[in-house]
């Protein structure tokens, strides 16, 4: 082997600029990106919850509530946190997290397999309250399209036209 064929290494035996740059790149930042995932997770529940608690207005009359009751009035789903909010938020939270990369500050030796434990666990558990939640007061934050009724007079018309 001649001087410069191992990976990494230039022709003067010192690691190439690529190599340190990689290197560098790949130390970590475990913290960093721990809490863009609970940053995003807090984000996505809030564009999950309506912008009322049904919970909150159980016992009181004086404000809208989703409707619990077949006979009850629709009400739409308003969320707490749009969707243009929730991506404009999102991204916000990317650029920051960039910017931490950038300081070594931020470069914390942890054990990152404990991290993503915690996290994988913090997400289930909340997920599990936020779609109970979902189910005891039945509301469903996401929809497939709108579907156009057709009452018995208008099925009539379509197949007589």
């Amino acid at each position: 082997m001649s001087e410069g064929d191992s990976v990494g290494e230039s022709v003067h035996g010192k690691p190439s600029v690529v190599y340190r740059f990689f290197t560098r790149l790949g130390q970590g930042w475990y913290i960093v990106t721990y809490a863009l995932g609970i940053y995003h997770l807090n984000l996505f529940i809030a564009f999950l919850s309506p912008k009322v608690d049904p919970s909150l207005m159980e016992d009181s009359d004086d404000g809208p509530s989703l409707p619990t009751k077949q006979n009850e009035e629709f009400r739409p789903f308003i969320r707490r946190l749009p969707e243009f909010k929730f991506w404009h938020a999102a991204t916000k939270g990317i650029l920051v997290a960039m910017i931490c990369t950038f300081f070594d500050a931020f470069n914390v030796p942890v054990f990152w397999p404990i991290l993503v434990m915690y996290f994988i666990m913090l997400f289930c558990i909340t997920m599990k309250r936020q779609i109970k939640h979902m189910i005891k007061y039945r509301y469903i934050p996401f929809t497939h399209g709108k579907r156009k009724y057709k009452g018995k007079e208008d099925v009539g018309k379509t197949f007589a036209s």
